[in-house]
C-alpha cells in the first residue's frame, strides 16, 4: 500500500464501538500508511475546518452497529466513504461477542482480531 488510507472508527458507547476503536488503533500502530479519524472531532466541527483533511485520503468507515453513524457523520460533512465495515454484521458470523463498552475481555479481544482481519483484507 503506497497511499495513505484513513480509518474512521465508531466512537459510540457500545461494546462493538470499543472493538472498532481498538482494532483501528492496532492497525494504525502496525502500518505507517494508516491514519485514524476522530469522529467526535469530526461531529463537533460545525465550521467544517477539518473537511479538506477528510477529503485528502480514501476513508474506510468502521461502524460498530447497524446505525452506521460513521457513514452518516461523514456524509453530512460532504465526505465520500471509500469502503464501509460494520462490526455487528461481521461478528454475527462468529460465536464470540463483545459485551462491555468500557473494557475488553477475552471474547472482545477475539472480536478485535476478527475486525482487524476484516480491515486488513480491505486495505
Amino acid at each position: 500500500m503506497d497511499e495513505k488510507i484513513a480509518l474512521a472508527p465508531c466512537n459510540g458507547m457500545s461494546a462493538n464501538g470499543l472493538v472498532c476503536r481498538v482494532a483501528v488503533g492496532d492497525i494504525k500502530k502496525e502500518n505507517e500508511n494508516i491514519i485514524s479519524i476522530c469522529m467526535g472531532s469530526t461531529s463537533a466541527d460545525i465550521e467544517n475546518k477539518n473537511t479538506p483533511m477528510l477529503k485528502k485520503y480514501p476513508i474506510i468507515a468502521v461502524n460498530g452497529c447497524k446505525n452506521n453513524c460513521v457513514n452518516t457523520i461523514l456524509e453530512n460533512k460532504g465526505v465520500d466513504v471509500f469502503k464501509t465495515i460494520n462490526a455487528a454484521d461481521v461478528l454475527e458470523n462468529y460465536s464470540v461477542c463483545a459485551n462491555d463498552p468500557f473494557r475488553l475481555d477475552d471474547e472482545a479481544e477475539e472480536c478485535v482480531k476478527i475486525i482487524k482481519k476484516e480491515l486488513e483484507n480491505s486495505l
